[in-house]
């Protein structure tokens, strides 16, 4: 039997090690075991572990007690999400109190004057989306000449949203003699080849790479019409003891999920694409402070949101890919928790579930089976008929090439009577 590793062993400061005491953590988490005492040699990481698996701690830690206050900007994170910079900055604050290390978060939607003031305030350590980020850097705001640390947390979805560019525009403004972590539930060839070119050796640190099973978490499935969803979501709800997420696959399926739950009595607020940043920012501090009890969300909110209290997750629509499924039900049982996850799925959406429970590795519950529901999918192959054909009535009996003449008729009498005045090509005006 495996010796379970401590904190005290991976060459933690005492200062960390006291917050980390005073947090209630003592065990490290698999990533956390084997990526600290790596970044602590300073030497460059690629990480692979899924959402919920504690990698903010694992490069957070080593950041904090590499850096020294009071030297300018030292270490860059940069994350897909204003919602993943936001939990980032308030996990690495968490760590630091004992450290006198401030930092700074920037992301598109915040005003500027409250960026403006957090970077007065001369951090050590910039949280951002990459956008933004290269936004200050242009203004002048931001200097990453000092930049020891250079961290990109999920990088594979920074490539899917278009941010490689980015990416390595903001590498190449960092000493070359800087340390790089990169952290990724998967590892598609363009995050390989990014690192190539901008690590030095990395060592990997790949943790359950192919376990997608969901560790901790009673998955379930039922498959309805869709008509019928929001009858079931209300149930699953009433059932339910805790905070919960209801996904869904659009913003305007969003606010008509969430207005249904309010009309309902149910306490709810939406996070969504379209909500300005104040919006988004003030829906997710009531549910963390659970002055709301169900979260409405876009896949926006997929990546970001680490509330321990969320002991269920709602597919109220089949995500477009795997990775998005996993990521999705991975905001209950976090830190080793456990929780449910319910997908409810369309007659029409059953092939793209069926992609996606490929990839599962574990049993789920068939709630048609366990509740007696039938799935009763239409056949088109046994629909009768083939294309409808029209079949006037006596008023419309006329072919329709007449309809066509007499409007032509009617329109050459309104042309000769009125002097229709039309543009040429050349945008000159012709009397006819």
């Amino acid at each position: 039997m495996k010796k379970m590793t401590k904190f005290t062993e991976l060459g933690l400061d005492k200062s960390l090690l006291d917050v980390i005491e005073k947090l209630g953590y003592s065990t490290p988490f698999p990533i956390q075991e084997r990526a600290i005492p790596v970044l602590l040699e300073n030497n460059d990481v690629i990480g692979q572990a899924h959402t919920g698996t504690g990698k903010t701690a694992a490069y957070g830690l080593p950041i904090l007690q590499l850096t020294i206050p009071k030297q300018g900007i030292q270490g860059v994170i940069m994350a897909p999400t204003r919602e993943l910079a936001i939990q980032i900055t308030g996990e690495i604050n968490k760590f630091a109190r004992n450290t006198g290390i401030k930092t700074a978060t920037i992301y598109g939607g915040q005003g500027m004057g409250i960026q403006f003031d957090a970077l007065r305030k001369k951090p050590e350590i910039i949280i951002a989306t990459p956008g933004r980020l290269i936004d200050r850097l242009k203004r002048g705001t931001i200097k990453l000449n000092n930049v020891k640390h250079v961290v990109l947390d999920e990088a594979d979805v920074m490539l899917d949203m278009g941010f490689i560019d980015d990416i390595q525009f903001i590498l190449d403004l960092t000493p070359d003699e800087r340390n790089t972590s990169l952290w990724s539930a998967t590892m598609p060839p363009e995050i390989m080849r990014l690192a190539e070119t901008n690590m030095n050796m990395p060592q990997r640190i790949l943790v359950d790479s192919d376990d997608l099973s969901g560790d901790g978490i009673q998955q379930s499935v039922l498959i309805i019409r869709n008509k019928e969803k929001s009858k079931f979501l209300l149930d699953f709800i009433h059932g339910n003891i805790g905070q919960c997420i209801v996904f869904c696959s659009t913003k305007i399926r969003t606010r008509t999920v969430a207005k249904m739950l309010s009309q309902s009595g149910e306490r709810c607020v939406t996070v969504e694409g379209d909500m300005s940043q104040h919006k988004r920012e003030d829906s997710m501090t009531r549910f963390r402070k659970s002055k709301s009890d169900i979260l409405v969300a876009t896949d926006v909110a997929a990546r970001g949101i680490d509330i321990p209290t969320v002991a269920l997750v709602i597919n109220y629509d089949v995500p477009n890919q795997d990775m998005v499924y996993f990521h999705r039900i991975g905001r209950t049982a976090r830190a080793g928790a456990k929780g449910r996850a319910i997908t409810l799925v369309s007659y029409s959406s059953v092939g793209e579930w069926n992609e996606i429970k490929k990839q599962t590795n574990v049993k789920m519950t068939d709630l048609n089976e366990k509740l007696g529901i039938k799935i009763k999918i239409p056949d088109p192959l046994k629909r009768q008929g083939g294309m409808r054909r029209f079949r006037p009535s006596n008023r419309t009996a006329k072919p329709f090439y007449k309809k066509r003449v007499i409007a032509r008729d009617q329109y050459a009498r309104r042309k000769k009577n009125t002097g229709y005045v039309k543009r040429t090509d050349f945008g000159q005006k012709k009397r006819w």
